[in-house]
């Protein structure tokens, strides 16, 4: 990623200029094409008519989103995943800028994207198309993630995303790959002591379209953030929060702890601030009628997981995340 390029460079407020060089190529950075070849007419990789077996209402979701995705299948014979063997390569939303989850590294040729998220994303190719390389990468800003699942620009998106039930209206999603929660990024020197009445005639930047920005703006409206707090400040991408932080547009980044852990790693001035108040599960997004591509996507997590996951946590997250990574494992079915 850009950010570990700039890492020599960044001393506590010094690195403003570099990482606005970061945003900029945030917004011109293109990756592969993707060549479609759907002829039914629809906005996803499912066949005509196939069945929605992850329509979610608002009465019918429950607390627990995370538990609706369908039984895991290695079966290959369903419209979504026989278009994408005889297409030859899966099409992945992924993020750039994410420091240790997907982004770009300078060092290596051509900037190859790396990080946990990649890993994943080359470990369904492998398992799907029985390459690792037969994948193609889409670089989506935060808000975007929904919007390219459903155009069919995209077979899915592997770019921390929360599982909710919001989201299951729109997308279906596998089962959990990652837990984690919300969290409070600031200054070192800020004063600010986590998601608490110190964030009272704060700013606070978040990502538009996140988990983040939809729980701050619940609890303004119930009160239990502080009145004072501003929350209006909202970012295509998480990264541009860090750099709102840097310039001192802001005083506070909400966002998942695991990134925020990964942002706290490309600036020693900042930390994370207390401790996660929110309970949040990362899946592997879809379009809903895409069932027999969910199915043979958790079949691929429960492979994942007995092996492939713990190795790309240790290479990957043990640095920012502490080397025990129960914490961070998803439930087994």
């Amino acid at each position: 990623m850009i950010a570990r390029r700039l890492r020599a460079s960044l001393k506590g407020w010094g690195g403003v200029g570099a990482m606005l060089l970061a945003c900029v190529l945030t917004a011109v950075l293109v990756l592969l094409p993707l060549t479609r070849a759907h002829g039914d007419g629809s906005t996803g990789t499912g066949g005509p008519g196939l069945a929605d077996a992850t329509q979610v209402t608002a009465d019918s979701c429950g607390e627990h989103p995370e538990r609706l995705s369908p039984a895991p299948s290695a079966d290959q014979s369903g419209p979504a995943v026989t278009e994408i063997v005889k297409r030859g390569y899966l099409s992945v939303g992924v993020d750039q800028n994410s420091y240790r989850w997907g982004y770009r590294d300078p060092s290596t040729r051509g900037g190859d994207l790396e990080g946990f998220d990649i890993d994943l994303a080359h470990e369904m190719a492998r398992q799907i198309l029985g390459d690792a390389a037969a994948v193609r990468f889409h670089a989506i800003p935060t808000n975007q993630r929904i919007p390219a699942i459903r155009s069919g620009q995209v077979d899915v998106v592997v770019r921390t995303m929360t599982i909710t039930c919001d989201r299951l209206r729109d997308v279906a999603f596998s089962d959990p790959y990652f837990v984690t929660g919300q969290q409070v990024l600031a200054p070192k020197a800020s004063g600010i002591t986590g998601y608490d009445a110190s964030l009272a005639h704060r700013r606070i930047c978040s990502a538009e379209g996140s988990t983040a920005g939809i729980r701050l703006a619940e609890d303004k409206k119930d009160h239990t953030l502080p009145a004072s707090a501003d929350i209006s400040t909202t970012v295509p991408n998480q990264l541009d929060c860090l750099v709102k932080l840097q310039l001192g547009e802001v005083d506070a980044i909400v966002t998942d702890g695991a990134l925020a852990a990964s942002q706290a790693a490309q600036d020693p001035a900042v930390e994370l601030k207390g401790r996660p108040f929110t309970t949040e599960y990362y899946g592997v997004a879809m379009n809903k009628r895409s069932v027999d591509l969910v199915r043979r996507v958790n079949q691929v997590l429960v492979d994942y997981g007995r092996s492939g996951w713990g190795a790309s946590y240790d290479k990957w997250l043990s640095r920012t995340l502490g080397a025990d990574s129960a914490s961070s494992r998803p439930p087994s079915r």
